[in-house]
């Protein structure tokens, strides 16, 4: 898990990404999302990489059904980004961190 301090202004930005295993796909969205917190979110992030290999109950909880899939738990709404995060527009948008 990668943990940023969080900053007063703007809040902490929650992400969980699931994924089955660190297969290639995964791994690239891994570094994709690390990326673009850096560049975008710098210092007011964290990550936390949930393995549903490992325990596949924790799908559950956030309805996941495909992998890798990002969830953005705060700032709310909750939003979910399913691939590995290489088309960075999309993400973006996703994210609410870019205007429609």
């Amino acid at each position: 898990m990668t943990k940023a301090t969080s900053s007063p202004k703007t809040g902490t930005w929650d992400l969980k990404l699931y994924i089955a295993g660190y297969t290639p796909r995964a791994v690239k969205a891994l570094e994709n999302l690390k990326q673009l917190c850096e560049e975008h979110l710098h210092g007011v992030y964290s990550i936390e990489v949930v393995d549903l290999l490992r325990n596949p109950r924790l799908a559950r909880g956030d309805q996941i059904v495909a992998v890798p899939t990002l969830v953005r738990k705060l700032p709310v709404p909750v939003r979910k980004i399913i691939g590995d995060l290489s088309n960075r527009e999309r993400v973006l948008v996703g994210l609410d961190l870019r205007p429609r």
